[in-house]
């Protein structure tokens, strides 16, 4: 028999390195592809494993990330164990706000005790992926473990980026390094080593337990302070993300596929992965769905248009365009002339007449005015736009660049 189960989603996070999306809303709460934000991956996740009782907890810029969760994760007014709900800091132990991940789940364990779970799942939000946790939960329950860490093999030139995680032929964990410059490969494969992917799964007990004895010594983090003090029991696992089985799983795309997009470049090329005839992530899964935002419009209307390998959402209004391995979300409009090249156009923007972009992230409910040029001069776009280190330019919410705007 299965034990009860209760999950925390971590989307606290500032999200920094995703600036100016993440100027007025959470990471989590980014739009992703066409219809989708980021948080909807892990929940999506989470409720194709038959995971329903989910606490996602919330702190910077939480609103639009609560609208969210309101309008589109309701599971059941009837089993009152089917639930997403969020939670912002609830400061029982004082006036801090989360002060890491640890803390954050220690801030609620009176949720904890009163669902009192067998397993608690502890996942981060801001990753795009697909993984069915009822496998992970097999392994746990299969090595009698007090924690499982899921973990990702990356080659060993990669893994320097990493926090390395160290383990027997057992996969038990042994030991970690924290971006080391000559990591320690997997025991079976000395191309590859294991990386934390920051998702875990604890026995009850085991982790009120080590949140008591954290919060004392005044430790915040799984990572850097729970997980490794709780090495020496011999019973914290590396459970490995590659043996992971999606079913419909399409041909062509990447085994394990997971990408942390928390910088503009990461977020870009995940979107670029999606388009294609064989993509690297095939959003269209009907086996094992992301759930998408709810719309609420017209469908697409293309009066005229050359599109090729593009995305395109519900609402949209097509005039006369040109649209090259794009994304574009629901409720844009794109007008006469327009030439739209490697871009990803979020909810409700207009694109006016003749104006062109090439490489540019438009975020939501802007207007680019009339034969504006966005993308192809980076020191004319920093006028009116973020320019990231990658090249790539970002039109903030409300932003206005050039003198075409209005």
């Amino acid at each position: 028999m299965q034990p009860k189960i209760l999950a925390f989603v971590l989307g606290g996070g500032k999200g920094e390195r995703l600036f100016p999306l993440t100027s007025f809303r959470s990471k989590p709460s980014v739009p992703f592809g066409g219809r989708y934000r980021i948080v909807d991956f892990v929940l999506s996740n989470l409720i194709n494993s038959r995971i329903y009782s989910i606490y996602l907890l919330v702190q910077y810029k939480s609103q639009s990330l609560i609208e969210h969760v309101r309008r589109n994760w309701v599971l059941s007014s009837v089993m009152k164990d089917h639930f997403v709900t969020a939670v912002p800091p609830q400061m029982r132990m004082g006036p801090e706000w989360f002060q890491g991940t640890a803390d954050a789940v220690f801030q609620n364990v009176n949720l904890i005790r009163e669902h009192d779970p067998g397993l608690v799942v502890v996942f981060g939000a801001d990753h795009i992926y697909r993984m069915d946790i009822r496998q992970m939960i097999d392994f746990h329950l299969r090595k009698e473990a007090f924690v499982s860490v899921a973990t990702r093999p990356v080659s060993i030139e990669d893994a320097s980026a990493f926090g390395v995680i160290l383990t027997d032929s057992e996969r038990r964990i042994v030991g970690f390094q924290e971006k080391p410059k000559k990591p320690t490969p997997m025991p079976d494969d000395p191309t590859r080593a294991y990386v934390s992917m920051g998702n875990y799964i604890f026995n009850k007990d085991v982790l009120l337990d080590a949140l008591g004895k954290a919060q004392r010594k005044k430790q915040h983090d799984f990572g850097s302070h729970v997980i490794p003090d709780l090495v020496e029991s011999g019973k914290v696992f590396a459970y490995d993300f590659a043996t992971n089985v999606i079913p419909g799983t399409a041909p062509g795309e990447e085994e394990g596929y997971w990408r942390d997009v928390g910088t503009i470049r990461a977020f870009f090329d995940a979107h670029m992965d999606m388009l294609g005839e064989k993509p690297l992530f095939e959003l269209d899964n009907p086996q094992w769905s992301i759930h998408p935002s709810g719309y609420e419009g017209p469908s697409t209307k293309i009066l005229k248009g050359d599109i090729r390998n593009s995305i395109i959402a519900e609402g949209v209004l097509i005039h006369r365009a040109k649209i090259r391995n794009s994304v574009v979300r629901s409720g844009v409009t794109i007008e006469n002339g327009v030439s739209v090249e490697d871009c990803i156009i979020m909810d409700h923007a207009v694109l006016k007449k003749g104006c062109s972009l090439r490489r540019v992230i438009v975020d939501k409910h802007n207007i680019v005015g009339e034969n504006e040029q966005i993308g192809f001069n980076p020191e004319a776009d920093r006028l009116g736009c973020h320019v990231d280190a990658s090249g790539i330019a970002i039109l903030p919410r409300g932003g206005r660049p050039g003198r075409g705007m209005r």
